[in-house]
């Protein structure tokens, strides 16, 4: 996963405006005690940053493999608007 498709994973999952919050305020136990923001600044991969999100915030495991990355030919909106 790169940083634009955790980014967009972020987006599409729990919105614009909330995603943000929670890359910024949500204190990951999984990721020693930081923020998703904090670990990809420390070079923890987005992958595992995400995966650690949805393990925190329990996005069910369909919602997990995957997410931000475009499906072929369909265009894709927040599930949050």
């Amino acid at each position: 996963m790169k940083q634009s498709e955790f980014q967009a994973a972020v987006a599409e999952e729990f919105g614009v405006g909330y995603g943000g919050a929670v890359v910024g305020d949500l204190v990951l136990t999984a990721l020693g005690g930081r923020t998703a923001r904090e670990a990809l600044a420390a070079g923890v991969r987005p992958r595992e940053v995400w995966l650690a999100l949805c393990e925190a915030t329990d996005v069910p495991e369909e919602r997990r493999h995957g997410a931000g990355r475009p499906v072929p030919g369909e265009t894709r909106s927040p599930r949050h608007p």
